[in-house]
């Protein structure tokens, strides 16, 4: 991140009245973004222990809330710094801010990392990520490890904190090259390796609801990637236009030895294009992620709920989860009502129940109330609960839940509003 201090080569390190205070607090957000940075990048290191134990959606939040702190602090070190420079200099704001920048060693590479990182905290807004695409977003988030990169020589040359003890230096550098270790291995090598040694490719694809598509894809061992009912991979598919994004598909049904399956709702240009994949179609997967598995389970007794296309970890989940099983399915139509001709079979083999909440003749749309719940499923409060589907709908049930009297810690689900 940005600096633990900017002092310029014979500049006190210390001065009185406004001038200090601005530049004491200027130099103490420098030092805080410059852990806030470490953190940043460490969060979006996917390493499994925290994907799996911790959550894939609580992990991508605690990501979007280190980086506002990070842009707030550094915004705040520069603004601070360069004002108590200009009361000590007696200068413009404009001209200390000339001087700092190209007179100062460093500070040309950590300008262009300070752009980067304020850039990658604007697209984030939700206002202006509605009106961007995915890659867009996707690409200049990438710049990130880029404007770390850049900022560190600057941390270390012009940091008070840093400059001349050896006993801090080290220990910032033990903290920048153990996150840039777990970037490299958990992002780059060990996805090369996922995909050179399982040489994953489309097998089929076919229609399982109006613009919902399965897509079966083999490889070789797959049963040694430890891939769990209910979690998810990042897919890119080397074809039919798919090969420049990356996204993340739940497993719709128990991974085998040979093969993996994912369930796709058209609802974009990505999502859409799924269902022009020909088989054999190169694939590039990143994973196993996610935390909605069967480890979550605390009780003997189980309810799936799902909305929509969120049906496909719990389908997963439907044939694997011990115990005593329901899947509460919401969906609009019973057309609509993807994979359900294999969770009347799961049903009919295990002894589960599968309900239905469908829209009525009239187009209403049936309410799912704590009283409804209730009334669906005896002893609802004594169940653990797995939620999926569109936000509006797993926020809705939520609140349900919590007004049946379910536990927060027996209710499972992940999302990814940030």
């Amino acid at each position: 991140m940005r600096s633990t201090g900017s002092a310029r080569r014979g500049r006190p390190a210390s001065s009185v009245g406004a001038a200090g205070w601005l530049t004491g607090a200027g130099r103490i957000a420098g030092l805080l973004s410059g852990y806030a940075c470490a953190v940043l990048v460490g969060l979006m290191a996917r390493v499994p222990l925290l994907e799996r134990r911790i959550g894939s959606d609580r992990v991508a939040r605690w990501h979007a809330m280190a980086g506002r702190c990070t842009v707030c602090l550094l915004s705040a070190h520069v603004v601070l710094v360069l004002a108590g420079y200009a009361a000590q200099d007696d200068a413009s704001l404009r001209h200390e801010t000339a001087t700092v920048v190209l007179d100062y060693p460093e500070m040309l590479k950590a300008t262009a990392g300070t752009v980067i990182l304020l850039a990658a905290g604007v697209t984030s807004a939700r206002a202006v990520r509605r009106r961007t695409s995915h890659e867009f977003w996707y690409h200049v988030h990438l710049l990130t490890y880029a404007a770390v990169f850049l900022a560190f020589g600057h941390q270390l040359a012009l940091g008070n904190d840093l400059a001349g003890d050896p006993v801090a230096t080290a220990a910032w550098y033990a903290l920048y090259v153990g996150v840039a270790a777990l970037v490299v291995w958990f992002r780059i090598l060990a996805p090369v390796r996922l995909n050179l040694r399982h040489e994953l490719r489309v097998e089929s694809v076919h229609e399982e609801a109006p613009g919902v598509y399965s897509v079966v894809v083999r490889g070789h061992g797959l049963d040694r990637l430890g891939a769990l009912p209910g979690q998810f991979f990042r897919w890119r598919f080397l074809g039919a236009g798919l090969a420049r994004t990356s996204t993340p598909y739940s497993l719709s049904a128990p991974p085998r030895p040979d093969r993996m399956r994912i369930t796709v709702k058209a609802l974009g240009d990505h999502s859409a294009a799924v269902a022009l994949l020909r088989p054999g179609t190169r694939v590039w997967a990143e994973g196993p992620y996610g935390s909605l598995t069967a480890d979550r389970r605390t009780a003997h007794r189980s309810l799936l709920i799902a909305g929509g296309v969120g049906v496909t970890p719990l389908r997963a989940l439907f044939e694997t989860l011990p115990g005593e099983v329901t899947l509460l399915y919401r969906a609009r139509t019973a057309e609509d009502l993807a994979l359900g001709g294999e969770l009347e079979a799961i049903a009919r083999w295990r002894g589960a129940r599968v309900l239905y909440a469908l829209n009525g003749p009239d187009g209403r749309r049936p309410s799912l109330t704590a009283s409804s719940l209730r009334d669906a499923v005896p002893d609802l409060a004594g169940h653990d609960v797995y939620l999926c589907g569109p936000h509006g709908f797993a926020r809705e049930v939520y609140e349900a839940l919590r007004t049946a009297g379910v536990p927060d810690r027996r209710i499972h689900h992940e999302s990814f509003e940030l």
